[in-house]
């Protein structure tokens, strides 16, 4: 998992790209297993949404694996009410982006794709922070203690 100091970090973007793109209603960033990394999505349930987001990319890979396309990028799905968008961030995250029906779909990609690239790379560095191992704590090498000697009684 995402450390806080990285987690708030994302949610910065996140609130960024949400001031960046006013038809922006949520935007979330999830580990590619469906973990809520950090969320600004007003009257939606992030916890869901990334879990959904992790079935539908499970999906989506198995498609572009399937067809020969390539490793996953992006997915757009748009609904009567608007789209749902998410993009690779990462090795082992994605941006989901709730948008309304009437934003412009290439800028939407633009500041997705952008915003995920930036994502990806936090949290890819919190991952890669995470996974060395911590290093033993120095501790004073004990020398040995001089010998007494004493004489040879003969």
């Amino acid at each position: 998992m995402v450390p806080e100091a990285e987690a708030q970090d994302v949610l910065d973007e996140l609130q960024r790209l949400r001031a960046r793109v006013p038809l922006l209603t949520g935007a979330l960033a999830a580990s590619t297993d469906g973990l809520v990394v950090a969320h600004d999505t007003p009257g939606i349930e992030a916890e869901g949404v990334a879990a959904l987001t992790a079935a539908a990319l499970g999906v989506s890979i198995r498609m572009t694996d399937a067809t020969g396309r390539g490793g996953f990028r992006e997915l757009l799905i748009r609904g009567g009410s608007g789209y749902i968008a998410t993009y690779a961030a990462g090795s082992s995250a994605v941006l989901t982006l709730l948008a309304e029906d009437r934003i412009n779909v290439g800028r939407l990609h633009l500041e997705g794709r952008r915003a995920g690239a930036r994502i990806g790379e936090m949290v890819d560095a919190a991952q890669d922070s995470a996974d060395r191992p911590v290093p033993a704590p120095r501790t004073q090498q004990s020398r040995a203690l001089p010998r007494r000697t004493t004489p040879d009684a003969t």
